[in-house]
C-alpha cells in the first residue's frame, strides 16, 4: 500500500480520497475548506496544515482541484518538497498546456508525472465508477494502475503529456452539447402534448441512448439541478475546448454554440446548478419557465 498526499477534497477528490483510504493506503489530505479534511478524518485518513506538509515522504501525490490557477499556485510547493521518484497523478480538469507544463517541470525535478482528468460527475466519484483518460508514459501509468482501479471503472492510457486533458475536452464538447440537445427534446415533446417521460424512456433505448438520459433524464424532468457538476465548471471546461481548438486549428461550431448557451445559463445566474440545468436556458430562449 502507498503513502498518498491528496491535495483537493471538494465534491470530488472528498470521496476519491475515502475509496483510498478504504483501499487501506496510507493517506493524508489537504484543502482550504474544512469540510473536506472533516469527512477524509472520519473515513481513516489523515490531515495536514499545508502542501509541503502534504506531499513530504510520500510515494504519491494527487491533485483534484478546480482549475489551472490552483494547479500552478500548489505545484511549485509540490515540486520542492516532494522527493525524485515520486508519482504525481493530476485528476483535475486543466488545459493540455498547463499539464504539459507541469510534466516538463516535473521531469527536471525527478517526478513521475500523468494527467489523468475524469468523467463521471460526483455519482462517478461516490460510486468509484469515474471515466479516467491518462496522459503520460506506460510505465507510470502501470504503476497508477491500482489507484486507477480504486476510484474508476474504465481507465486507459491515451497518449503523452497532455493527452488526457485533450480527450477530457472532447467529452466535455460530448458532454454539453448532449445536454443543450436533451433539453430541446424535453421542450418539444413537453409542448407539443406528448408524455415526455415516456417519450424520453423510448429515446434511452434507442440509437439517441446516451450516459445522460439513463442517469439525469429523470431529474431533467422534475427540473431538480443539484448539482454534481456545477454549470460553472462546464463553463470553464468550454474555455479550454475553445482554446484548444484555436491552437490545432479545428473549427468546432456546434462546440462554439454550446459554449455560449452554457454562458448564457451561468449569466443568468445558474452557474451554481448542475449542468442539466441548460433546461433552464432552452425554456428561457422559448419564453417559458422563471427566466
Amino acid at each position: 500500500m502507498s503513502r498518498i498526499g491528496f491535495i483537493g477534497l471538494g465534491i470530488m477528490g472528498s470521496p476519491m480520497a475515502g475509496h483510498l483510504v478504504k483501499a487501506g493506503h496510507d493517506v493524508t489530505g489537504y484543502d482550504i475548506g474544512p469540510k473536506g479534511l472533516d469527512k477524509l478524518k472520519a473515513d481513516g485518513g489523515s490531515t495536514a496544515a499545508s502542501v509541503a506538509e502534504v506531499v513530504r515522504d510520500k510515494d504519491i501525490v494527487i491533485t483534484m482541484l478546480p482549475q489551472d490557477e490552483q494547479i500552478e499556485q500548489v505545484f511549485p510547493d509540490i515540486v520542492e518538497h516532494t522527493v525524485p521518484g515520486t508519482l504525481y497523478i493530476d485528476f483535475s480538469t486543466i488545459t493540455p498546456k498547463t499539464a504539459k507544463w507541469t510534466a516538463e517541470q516535473g521531469k527536471k525535478n525527478g517526478l513521475r508525472v500523468l494527467d489523468a482528468p475524469v468523467s463521471g460527475g460526483e455519482t462517478g466519484a461516490v460510486n468509484a465508477a469515474l471515466s479516467i483518460m491518462v496522459g503520460g508514459s506506460e510505465a507510470d501509468f502501470a504503476a497508477a494502475t491500482p489507484i486507477f482501479e480504486t476510484v474508476g471503472k474504465t481507465f486507459a492510457l491515451v497518449g503523452g503529456s497532455g493527452a488526457g486533458q485533450c480527450v477530457k475536452a472532447a467529452n466535455q464538447l460530448v458532454v454539453g452539447g448532449t445536454y443543450a440537445l436533451v433539453a430541446e427534446a424535453i421542450l418539444l415533446m413537453e409542448n407539443l402534448g406528448a408524455d415526455a417521460a415516456k417519450g424520453l424512456d423510448v429515446l434511452a433505448g434507442g440509437l439517441a441512448g446516451s450516459k445522460i438520459l439513463e442517469l439525469k433524464r429523470e431529474t431533467m424532468l422534475a427540473r431538480n439541478f443539484v448539482p454534481g457538476f456545477r454549470i460553472d465548471l462546464h463553463h470553464k471546461d468550454m474555455g479550454i475546448i475553445l482554446q484548444a481548438a484555436r491552437e490545432a486549428e479545428v473549427a468546432i461550431p456546434m462546440g462554439a454554440l454550446t459554449a455560449q448557451l452554457i454562458a448564457a445559463g451561468r449569466a443568468m445566474g445558474y452557474g451554481s446548478l448542475d449542468h442539466s440545468g441548460l433546461l433552464l436556458v432552452a425554456e428561457a430562449l422559448s419564453g417559458r419557465g422563471e427566466a
